[in-house]
């Protein structure tokens, strides 16, 4: 009877510790792998981060194009603007203090997160709980939230990290830029 409860106890334990959903970190160095959708296009993306005090990096290649993007402190703290650059016209792109690149600003997180909304390029993007499907990265499911914008069919899945939220994936763009985070290398 005591083994038996014993191993009712691990596989309870077991379980609990394998349904839990993964939430990327980003460091130095960390290595974001994506899939994107470009106007009917198949491309992959890899970003390599370079944090710093003083700003964020990520270092862009794709397709023989390599280029360095950084974004300023205040544009990961207060950001309300997301660049879709792909890095094809300078070496160093430096974004406006107003932009973030694969992620939203630490603000408009924690008005999500406060509000169930946030406003982004001039586009309010509401938090949908009820149609949240799960995304994957590597086969093993993303703690992110799910928003839908409000006057279009875009929907964004945000990772639960409020130092780094970044984008996981992005459907229905009217820009026709889709990308979908598939691997993340620490």
């Amino acid at each position: 009877m005591k083994n038996i409860f014993l191993m009712l106890l691990f596989c309870i334990v077991y379980q609990k510790g394998i349904s839990q959903n993964y939430i990327p970190t980003l460091k130095n160095n960390t290595q974001l792998h994506y899939v994107c959708k470009l106007h009917g296009q198949t491309r992959t993306l890899q970003l390599i981060a370079e944090t710093a005090t003083d700003k964020l990096a990520f270092k862009l290649e794709t397709r023989g194009v390599k280029s360095k993007i950084v974004m300023l402190p205040e544009a990961v703290k207060n950001g309300t603007e997301l660049s879709f650059n792909q890095g094809e016209y300078e070496p160093v792109l430096n974004l406006k203090p107003t932009e973030t690149f694969f992620m939203i600003s630490q603000s408009a997180y924690q008005d999500l997160v406060k509000k169930g909304s946030f406003v982004y390029n001039n586009t309010t993007y509401v938090l949908d709980k009820k149609n949240a499907e799960s995304v994957q990265i590597e086969g093993k499911p993303v703690d992110a939230l799910h928003v839908k914008a409000k006057i279009d069919e875009t929907e964004m899945w945000i990772v639960k990290n409020p130092d780094f939220p970044l984008i996981c994936k992005i459907t229905n763009n009217p820009l026709g830029i889709n990308p979908t985070l598939v691997k993340v290398v620490d």
